[in-house]
Order: C-alpha cells, then sequence, then structure tokens
C-alpha cells in the first residue's frame, strides 16, 4: 500500500504539558483512524503503564487518558509519500508546525517517538522547548526501552 497520505490532526488540549511526535501513522494506525493503532506498538501499554492505567479499547477512551494526563499527539510529518508503514519510504514530506501548537498550549517538553521523528523536527521550524529523542515504540524497534520512556516520563510529571 504506497501513495500519498494525509496524517492526524493533532489530539492536544489547551492544558497540554507533554508533546509526543511519531514519525507518521502506520498503516494500522490509519486503518483505525488514531495513533499508534497497531496493537504491537508498544506505546499504549508504555504510556498507561506509567500511570498505572489499563490501555484503552476505544478511541474516545484513549482521547480521555489523554487529556487527563495533559498528554499531545501528533506526527512530525502530516502528509507525505509512503509505503506501508516504513518511515524510510517517507517522500515529499510536509512538516508540522510543533512550535505553532506549543505557543497555543501548556506543552513544556517535546519527546520524538524514535529517531525518524527527531531528524524530521529538525528541519521544521525551530521549538520552543526542549525535545528529547526516545526509541520508538514500534515493534520494528529492537532496541525498545520501556525504562528509558519511564524516566523521560518521571521527569515531566515526576510519578
Amino acid at each position: 500500500m504506497s501513495g500519498f497520505f494525509e496524517g492526524f490532526a493533532p489530539c492536544y488540549f489547551p492544558d497540554s504539558r507533554l508533546l509526543i511526535l511519531g514519525s507518521f501513522p502506520s498503516v494500522k494506525s490509519r486503518a483505525e483512524g488514531f495513533y499508534y493503532g497497531n496493537p504491537q506498538n508498544r506505546f499504549w501499554r508504555t504510556v498507561c503503564g506509567f500511570f498505572g492505567e489499563d490501555v484503552p479499547a476505544e478511541i474516545e477512551q484513549k482521547r480521555a487518558f489523554l487529556q487527563r494526563r495533559r498528554i499531545a499527539l501528533w506526527d512530525v510529518v502530516t502528509a507525505c509519500e509512503i509505503e506501508g508503514s516504513a518511515d524510510a519510504s517517507i517522500r515529499e514530506a510536509q512538516l508540522a508546525d510543533v512550535a505553532a501548537l506549543v505557543h497555543r498550549t501548556q506543552i513544556c517538553e517535546v519527546f520524538c517517538n524514535g529517531k525518524t521523528a527527531y531528524t524530521l523536527l529538525e528541519k521544521a521550524p525551530p521549538c520552543p522547548v526542549p525535545v528529547r529523542l526516545l526509541p520508538s515504540t514500534s515493534p520494528a524497534n529492537p532496541r525498545f526501552s520501556a525504562a528509558v520512556w519511564e524516566d523521560a516520563l518521571r521527569a515531566v510529571f515526576g510519578e
């Protein structure tokens, strides 16, 4: 499945404190219509687990979790040509205006979910808050570390 695809609008709230940026939605996420829709992706298990919560089953429950925990989600690529879910195949990327989102919220830090998101963010307008590169939660990443994510979340939320 290759072609030109639009990503998702940012999921954020005026009081969001943390923005987690992915690269671009996977095929499974695009089919589900929300971030980290592949059940093999470790994102929801890791972030919900940090807060001691079960992974929500429905999109609206996921949104409620994000709002309650003051977390925003977006992808650094808002539209692109891509083959399947492979970040390496991203072409003609349109980049998110992360700085504008930060200015509309209380976001004080950005976590990049993987190196592709981090590298692409460096090409976007400068981000006015600290940016941290975290290991990708993708099932394709053998170097994923829940401990690194937990330490980073603890630094923002102090739990």
